[in-house]
C-alpha cells in the first residue's frame, strides 16, 4: 500500500489532506493549552479557598483550632493546598511533555511538508514543459507536412499544363522537394522529442512522483503516531499524581477520624471553667424586726458613710467578687461620669447637641445604681494615658498577676507564661554555652579572634538569664499561690517581686499588690474602691510625670465661654485661639494647650482647625 501508486494523480487531494492532519494536530494542542490553563485556575482557586479559611495568626480563630475538629479542618485545608499542588503538577507536566513538543514538532512537520510539495510541484513544472515542447514539434510537424503535400500537387499541376513554361514546372518541383525535406526533419525532431517526453513522463510518474507521495505518506504517518503518543501522555501525567491525590485525601480521613468529641468537651472546661464555687442559699432577710435594717448578703448598694463597700455573694468569703463581674469593669462603674458635656448656650446655637460624656470627678451615683447601668451598658475604657491627664480613671490593660482573671482561667495564663519564661531561659543558655565554647576556641587559636571580645556579650546574657529567672520566680510564686500550695501570697514572693521592680522600675504591678488572693481564687478589697483609684492615679502619675508633651496637631477658636470647674477641664473665653492636642476621641471633649496649662473643653465649645498634616481640616459645631 503506497499513495505513489496508488494516489499518482492525487496530487492536490494529499496537499489538503495533509494540511488537515496539520491543523488537526493544532487543534489538539490548544486542547492540552486549555486544559493546563484550567488545571491552573482550579489550583489557584483551591489555595485561594484553602487560605481564606485559614485561621489568622494572633487572633481567636488561632486559639479555636486547638478542639480536634478544627485540628482535622486545618488538616483538610492542608491537604487541600497538596491536592492543588498536584494539580498544578499536572499543568506543568502537559505543557512541557505535551505543549511544547508538539508545537516544535508541528512547525518541523510544516517545514517538511513544505518540502516534499515543492519537490513535486517542480517534477510536475517539468513535466508540463516537456509537454508543451512535444505539443510544439507535434503541430510543425503537421504543417510542415501539409505545406509539403500542397507543394506536391502545385507541382504536378503545373507539369500537366502543357501551356507552362519549362522553367515554371522547374522552379513547382525544386519548391515541392524543399517541402518534403522540411517535413522529414520535423518528423525527425518530432520523433525525437517525443522519445523524450515518453522518458520523462515515465519517470515521473513512476520514479518522482511516487518517491514524494512515499515521503508525504511517512510524514503523514509519523503525525499521527506522535499523536497518538501525545494523547497517552495526556493520560499518563494524570495517572502519574493519582497516588498522591490518593494520598492526599487518605490524609484528610485520616484527619476526620482523629476527631474526638470527648477530648473536645474536655477542651472547653479548660477554656471556660472560672474555679468559682455556685453561691449558697440566700439569707432570709427579716423586715418584721424593730431594729435598722442591715446590708443583705445578696445587696451591691451601701451607704457612703460606712467605710469601703463591701460586696458579698450568697454568704460566701468578705469581699468576695461575683463571678460574672470583672473587677475593671466594676471599677470602671464606680469612677466613670454619666452626664454628657454641657449644651452651647441655647441663644447662640439652638440646634447643638451634646455628643459625650462629661468630665472627670462627676459625683458618685449609688453603687446599685452603678451595677444596674452595667447590666444594660458597657463601660468605656481609657488607656493609661488619659490617667495623667485628668480624665476618668478607667483601667485599660490587665494586671501583671492576671489577678482580673477568674481563678482557673488564671492559673493557666500564670502556667504559660512561666513555660514561656522557661523556654526564653533555656534559650539564653544555650546561647551562652555558645559563647562559651567560641571563646574557649579563641583561647586555644588566638589567630582566630580576640576572647575578650566576647566578654560583654557575655554578661549580658548572664544578665538576661538573671532577670528572666527572676520573673519566673514571681510568675512561679503567683502560679503556686493560685493553685494552693501557699495559704496567701508569702513573704517571700513579695520580696521576688520586689527585686524585679527594682531592676524595671517602668513595670506597673498595682492590680497585683492592691488586692489579695483567697486561697480558693477569689479577691478580697484592700481599701474601698475610691481609694484605689487614688493610689493607682498618684502611682500613673509618678510614672508619666517625665513625659515630653504633646505637640499641637491644629489651632481651636472658642465659640463660648466655658468654666472649667471639673478636675482636668480648662476654662476658655469666647473668641480665644488656643492649640490642639488631642482630638475628639467620641467623648464629647477636645484636648487644648494654653501656654504650659493643658486641659479638656466640649467640643462642642469650640471650632478646630487640624494641621493639613493631619488630615485636613474640620469644624465641630
Amino acid at each position: 500500500m503506497s499513495w505513489g501508486i496508488e494516489l499518482w494523480d492525487q496530487f492536490d487531494n494529499l496537499e489538503k489532506h495533509t494540511q488537515w492532519g496539520i491543523d488537526i494536530l493544532e487543534k489538539y494542542i490548544k486542547f492540552v493549552k486549555e486544559r493546563t490553563e484550567i488545571e491552573l485556575s482550579y489550583a489557584k482557586q483551591l489555595r485561594n479557598l484553602a487560605k481564606k479559611y485559614q485561621p489568622k495568626k494572633n487572633s481567636k480563630e488561632e486559639e479555636e483550632y486547638r478542639y480536634t475538629a478544627c485540628k482535622a479542618f486545618l488538616s483538610t485545608l492542608n491537604e487541600m493546598n497538596d491536592y492543588a499542588g498536584q494539580h498544578e503538577v499536572i499543568s506543568e507536566n502537559m505543557t512541557s511533555h505535551i505543549t511544547v513538543e508538539l508545537a516544535r514538532y508541528v512547525q518541523e512537520l510544516k517545514q517538511e511538508r513544505k518540502s516534499y510539495f515543492h519537490d513535486g510541484r517542480k517534477a510536475q513544472q517539468h513535466i508540463e514543459i516537456c509537454w508543451k515542447q512535444l505539443e510544439s514539434s507535434k503541430r510543425r510537424f503537421e504543417r510542415d507536412c501539409k505545406e509539403a503535400d500542397r507543394a506536391q500537387q502545385y507541382f504536378e499541376k503545373m507539369d500537366a499544363d502543357i501551356n507552362v513554361t519549362k522553367a515554371d514546372v522547374e522552379k513547382a518541383r525544386q519548391q515541392a522537394q524543399v517541402r518534403h525535406q522540411m517535413a522529414e526533419d520535423s518528423r525527425a525532431d518530432y520523433s525525437s522529442i517525443l522519445q523524450k517526453f515518453n522518458h520523462e513522463q515515465h519517470e515521473y510518474y513512476h520514479t518522482h512522483i511516487p518517491n514524494i507521495f512515499q515521503k508525504i505518506q511517512e510524514m503523514e504517518e509519523r503525525r499521527i503516531l506522535r499523536i497518538g503518543e501525545s494523547m497517552k501522555t495526556y493520560a499518563e501525567v494524570d495517572r502519574q499524581v493519582i497516588p498522591i491525590i490518593g494520598k492526599c485525601l487518605d490524609e484528610i480521613v485520616k484527619a476526620a477520624e482523629s476527631i474526638d468529641q470527648k477530648n473536645d468537651s474536655q477542651l472547653v472546661i479548660e477554656a471556660y471553667k472560672s474555679g468559682f464555687e455556685p453561691p449558697g442559699d440566700i439569707e432570709f432577710e427579716d423586715y418584721t424586726q424593730p431594729m435598722k435594717r442591715t446590708v443583705s448578703d445578696n445587696s451591691l448598694s451601701n451607704s457612703r458613710g460606712e467605710g469601703k463597700p463591701e460586696l458579698k455573694f450568697g454568704g460566701k468569703s468578705k469581699g468576695k467578687l461575683w463571678p460574672f463581674i470583672k473587677k475593671n469593669k466594676l471599677m470602671s462603674l464606680l469612677t466613670s461620669p454619666h452626664q454628657p458635656p454641657p449644651p452651647p448656650p441655647a441663644s447662640a446655637l439652638p440646634t447643638a447637641v451634646p455628643n459625650g460624656p462629661q468630665s472627670p470627678k462627676q459625683q458618685k451615683e449609688p453603687l446599685s445604681h452603678r451595677f444596674n447601668e452595667f447590666m444594660t451598658s458597657k463601660p468605656k475604657i481609657h488607656c493609661f494615658r488619659s490617667l495623667k491627664r485628668g480624665l476618668s480613671l478607667k483601667l485599660g490593660a490587665a494586671p501583671e498577676d492576671f489577678s482580673n482573671l477568674p481563678p482557673e482561667q488564671r492559673r493557666k495564663k500564670l502556667q504559660q507564661k512561666v513555660d514561656e519564661l522557661n523556654k526564653e531561659i533555656q534559650k539564653e543558655m544555650d546561647q551562652r554555652d555558645a559563647i562559651t565554647k567560641m571563646k574557649d576556641v579563641y583561647l586555644k587559636n588566638p589567630q582566630m579572634g580576640d576572647p575578650a571580645s566576647l566578654d560583654h556579650k557575655l554578661t549580658e546574657v548572664s544578665q538576661n538569664i538573671d532577670k528572666l529567672r527572676l520573673e519566673a520566680q514571681k510568675f512561679e510564686a503567683w502560679l503556686a499561690e493560685v493553685e494552693g500550695r501557699l495559704p496567701a501570697r508569702s513573704d517571700q514572693a513579695r520580696r521576688q517581686s520586689g527585686m524585679y521592680e527594682a531592676q524595671n522600675p517602668t513595670t506597673v504591678n498595682n492590680c497585683a499588690q492592691d488586692r489579695e488572693s483567697s486561697p480558693d481564687g477569689s479577691y478580697t478589697e484592700e481599701q474601698s474602691q475610691e481609694s484605689e483609684v487614688k493610689v493607682l492615679a498618684t502611682d500613673f502619675d509618678d510614672e508619666f510625670d517625665d513625659e515630653e508633651p504633646l505637640p499641637a496637631i491644629g489651632t481651636c477658636k472658642a465659640l463660648y465661654t466655658f468654666e472649667g470647674q471639673n478636675e482636668g477641664t480648662i476654662s476658655v473665653v469666647e473668641g480665644e485661639t488656643l492649640y490642639v492636642i488631642e482630638e475628639d476621641k467620641g467623648d464629647g471633649w477636645t484636648r487644648i494647650r494654653r501656654n504650659e496649662e493643658e486641659g479638656y473643653v466640649p467640643t462642642s465649645y469650640v471650632e478646630v482647625y487640624l494641621d493639613k498634616n493631619a488630615k485636613g481640616a474640620k469644624t465641630y459645631i
